[in-house]
Formats: structure tokens, C-alpha cells, sequence
């Protein structure tokens, strides 16, 4: 690959995790691509298509012209009904047209890495209308697929590569929400600090600070006297944190300690990702 040196960590993540992704669906029968995943909504025909069309759009392809049905109650926000458009496209689909147009987005795709000579700062489209950095389109992708990874890997029952370059991406995507997430949607008190402990195939330590105004961050360095330590293991953090499962779900695998409605706010509002 050429791409920019910032960029290949990225570009090395994706491809790890959408060939990952192809060599799952590859071998499935028809009905298995009905099969619910626990990405809400979403069968493992619709992440795939999902995929696809994110691969597309990188591609700089036009959008399709499409019409969504009144009656998917997991389409919510604009967000949601734009993502939902490359879904619904590809809902009757066959088994043989997935993998095909996979396989060709992937042939397709690379071809775009190995030619990539933007700089990472260079805008390009992005959801909604939008523009972003192509670095911030890299990273995004990455994170995208390894999560999409993960759900498909629950629903077929083949665990892995949960310390892969994609689960890394994945971590720091997700801890940069977290200061919004304690500060804001929680209500942490000024002046407070939370620690976050995850333990497993990507373990870490976070405190989250809440300054004298309000305002989150968040270090590596220990809190003496944190108003409340969260711990629990890395695809338990990620599944709470990506809306795959609801706190009370896996509150045997979640452990609180401090200030008991400050830690049951976090984790109600600890879902930072739209899908």
C-alpha cells in the first residue's frame, strides 16, 4: 500500500476485518443470512449490505435511489434513514449476490488503497451531506467494520480476533466518547473523577475528570478518590458501549462501585454509537 503513513493502521484494521467478515458469509446457506444479529434491526444480510454500501460511498459511487418502508421501527433519526437506504436496497438479495458484490467491493477497494496518494486531511463526503478528513473516514470504517465483525461473529458462533488492529481502533474510538458521556449525559458533579477498568483481550485503565466548569476528559493516570469505578470485561465494555445489549442485561458482568445513581447513569447513557 502507499497510503500516508497516519493512515495505514487504519487501512491495515479494515482490511483485517472485512476479509474477516467475507470469509464468515462466505460459507452460509440462504437462511442463514436471515439470522438476527445484535445490532438492532439489522439480519446478517442487512450488516453486510451495510458494509457494502459504506465501501460504496468511500468509493465515491452515487447513492441509490430509494424509498424506505413506513414500518422499520429501528430507523429513528435521519442518521438511521440514511444508513438504512444501502440496507433496504439489498433486502432480497440472494445468498450468491452478497458474496459477489463483497467480493468485488473488496477487489475494488483495495485497488483504492494501494492508489491513495490524498493526504489525510483532504475532505470527502460523509453521511448526511456532510465532509469529513479522509483520516477521520479511515478511522471510521475501521472502527465500522470490526464492531459489524464482532456482531456477525456472535450471531454464527465463531468468537475471535477481539485483540485484532480493529479491536484497538475500536477502543480509542469509543473511550473519546466517554468525557460526553460521564460529564454531560450522566451528570457527574463538578470536580469528580470515574474510572473505567477493562479487563480481557484489550484491557486498560481510564479515569474520566470532571473539571470545576463541567467539562469531561480523560488520562490513564489513576483517581485516589474516584466518586465511582466501573469495571467489567472488554466485549462486555463494547457491546454496552455500541447498543448491543442493555445494562441489565449484563449486570452480572458489570461491577460498581462508589456512588450508586451516578454509575447507574453512566451506564444507562453509556451507548455512544447510532447502529
Amino acid at each position: 500500500m502507499t497510503v500516508h503513513p497516519s493512515l495505514q493502521n487504519y487501512a491495515d484494521a479494515w482490511t483485517h476485518s472485512i476479509e474477516a467478515i467475507a470469509e464468515l458469509v462466505q460459507p452460509l446457506v440462504e437462511g442463514e443470512w436471515n439470522r438476527p444479529t445484535p445490532c438492532p434491526g439489522w439480519s446478517v444480510r442487512d450488516i453486510v449490505s451495510h458494509v457494502i454500501g459504506m465501501e460504496t460511498e468511500m468509493l465515491g459511487d452515487p447513492r441509490p435511489i430509494h424509498s424506505l418502508p413506513r414500518d422499520l421501527y429501528h430507523v429513528r433519526s435521519d442518521f438511521a434513514r440514511y444508513m438504512e437506504v444501502q440496507v433496504d436496497v439489498r433486502r432480497h438479495h440472494t445468498a450468491p449476490e452478497m458474496t459477489s458484490e463483497l467480493e468485488y467491493i473488496l477487489i475494488r477497494r483495495a485497488r483504492q488503497l494501494r492508489n491513495e496518494n490524498r493526504s489525510p486531511e483532504h475532505l470527502i463526503r460523509a453521511p448526511l451531506g456532510a465532509e469529513q478528513s479522509l483520516e477521520l473516514a479511515y478511522r471510521m470504517r475501521a472502527f465500522d467494520v470490526w464492531v459489524h465483525e464482532q456482531d456477525l461473529r456472535a450471531t454464527l458462533g465463531v468468537p475471535g480476533n477481539l485483540d485484532s488492529a480493529g479491536a484497538h481502533v475500536t477502543r480509542d474510538v469509543l473511550l473519546e466518547a466517554l468525557p460526553k458521556v460521564v460529564a454531560k449525559d450522566a451528570g457527574a458533579p463538578a470536580s469528580s473523577a470515574v474510572v473505567l477498568d477493562v479487563s480481557g483481550p484489550v484491557e486498560f485503565l481510564r479515569t474520566v475528570r470532571v473539571d470545576a466548569e463541567g467539562r469531561g476528559s480523560i488520562d490513564g493516570a489513576p483517581s485516589l478518590g474516584p466518586a465511582v469505578t466501573l469495571a467489567t470485561d472488554w466485549e462486555t465494555f463494547v457491546r454496552l458501549a455500541c447498543g448491543r445489549v442493555r445494562p441489565a442485561d449484563v449486570a452480572d458482568r458489570v461491577k460498581t462501585e462508589g456512588d450508586e445513581a451516578l454509575a447507574r447513569a453512566i451506564l444507562d447513557n453509556f451507548a455512544v454509537t447510532p447502529r
